[in-house]
């Protein structure tokens, strides 16, 4: 019943994972680089596999350092790859503001020219989008099924309006034939021979 609900809950949120990740620089003099993911306010994700510059390292999203972070549905979080500094701050290879919408079709690449490239995964971000475009295309349906129901209206409008308008002139008509034959008979004219 516990996993039950684990998946269910797992299914609504927007966890990040990396996918793949290249570094074109390493800011150490000497020993291998210590390079690590971080949103403002959560702790250090370290990526114990990436050593080496010029090399692409790729991900299965099961590895236990991941998900990286979790993003909300209608905000952004300040996040960044750095390389670890023992004896000053961080080095950033790149700050920047992530979001759900950032991600097309679960996958969004970041690009910082001569420092990294990067590839996360966010399947549950693009659920927003596909629920926007949803709505659109509703709307869209709805003001055309709107417009056709105006035209329909109107058409039926003027042919109402004509078959009115015919009516009473045969109406008309008509009366002048009747009024007619009163007025033979108030004269006394017959058609009698």
């Amino acid at each position: 019943m516990t996993d039950e609900l684990n998946c269910v809950g797992t299914f609504s949120l927007r966890f990040v994972t990396l996918d793949t990740v290249e570094i074109f620089t390493t800011h150490e003099w000497f020993g291998k680089p210590t390079v690590y993911f971080r949103c403002n306010g959560e702790n250090k994700i370290y990526l114990p596999d990436v050593k080496e510059a010029h090399t692409l390292y790729t991900f299965k999203g099961e590895e236990s350092w991941q998900p990286l972070t979790e993003l909300p549905e209608k905000k952004c979080k300040r996040c960044g790859v750095y390389e670890e500094d023992t004896f000053k701050p961080a080095d950033v290879f790149d700050e920047w503001e992530m979001c759900s919408s950032d991600f097309k079709d679960g996958k969004y690449t970041r690009l910082k020219e001569n420092q990294f490239n990067a590839t996360f995964i966010c399947l549950n971000c693009t659920a927003s989008a596909v629920s926007v475009l949803a709505s659109v295309l509703v709307i869209i349906a709805l003001f055309l099924g709107y417009k056709y129901w105006q035209k329909k209206k109107r058409e039926m409008t003027l042919k109402t309006n004509w078959a009115l308008a015919m009516n009473s002139k045969s109406a008309r008509f008509l009366k002048l034939f009747e009024e007619g034959d009163d007025l033979e008979d108030e004269l006394g004219l017959s058609n009698e021979l």
